[in-house]
């Protein structure tokens, strides 16, 4: 199967008709991907490449981390606001109404909305998507707070150190675990665009083929974390979001798909 993935012939953007999307199909009947398919007449797949598990409460008490005793709570991705509520729920631990949230991105900021009353006073996010934004942010608030990065086993060193060597206060409480799932009959069916969103995706990609070879194929990322991942593992990135100009996959695919039509 590998020597099949490997033989994908390069595509020019306004020739891109097949799509992998690395995540769940969206539920119901609209969505913005949907709405690109029907413009650009696309066909686009989903199936996620990582599956997420939660770490018990009785994992979590091992930790000796007490969440009550935190101020201030760093998100990267929508698993960790996931994760974060539902051991709190699980713990029966209560949040302060005054504790503040700091988010990578505005999309994931908007996702507190399930679980807290939103205010912007508390919810605060990056302005581009990435670490150096996240930072800013933080570095304007984070006296007299105690830092909270809710994370997997595979947390951004690049926070944490951050923190660190800012003399911040902080704890990684480890809430979710991510697991490669097997995508190699997926990619073997030759897509000109694949969607990656997380460093647990490339991860992915590269376990089920150590030895992928791009050969064309165009490898779309979202989130600075994700594009570190991805070049680390000498992958061709063509199309890359969040940017000013497409703050979405979605967006960013677009822009990608005209770009071509334009040549």
């Amino acid at each position: 199967m590998l020597k099949e993935a490997e033989k994908i012939a390069a595509v020019p953007a306004n020739k891109i008709k097949k799509i992998l999307i690395a995540q769940h199909k969206p539920e119901g009947l609209k969505s913005p991907y949907f709405d690109l398919a029907k413009k650009y007449s696309l066909n686009l797949d989903f199936f996620p490449f990582i599956k997420v598990e939660a770490v018990a409460s009785k994992e979590f008490r091992k930790q000796k981390i007490d969440i009550a005793a935190y101020s201030a709570v760093i998100f990267t991705s929508r698993n960790a606001i996931d994760h974060f509520f539902r051991t709190c729920d699980e713990m029966k631990t209560t949040i302060s109404q005054d504790t503040k949230y700091f988010c990578i991105t505005e999309a994931v900021a908007l996702y507190l909305q399930k679980f807290i009353l939103y205010r912007k006073r508390k919810v605060f996010y990056g302005a581009d998507g990435t670490n150096k934004s996240l930072f800013d942010v933080i570095n304007k608030h984070k006296d007299n707070e105690k830092f909270l990065y809710p994370c997997s086993e595979s947390f951004d060193s690049e926070i944490t150190g951050w923190l660190k060597s800012h003399h911040c206060e902080y704890a990684t409480p480890v809430l979710y675990k991510i697991i490669s799932n097997d995508v190699k009959e997926v990619v073997n069916r030759n897509y000109d665009v694949i969607c990656l969103f997380t460093p647990g995706g490339v991860k992915s990609l590269m376990q089920n083929f150590p030895k992928f070879k791009q050969n064309g194929t165009k490898i779309a990322v979202f989130g600075a974390n994700t594009f570190k991942a991805a070049e680390d593992a000498g992958l061709v990135l063509d199309i890359k979001a969040p940017q000013p100009q497409s703050p979405s996959m979605v967006s960013a695919l677009e822009q990608f798909i005209l770009s071509g039509k334009k040549k």
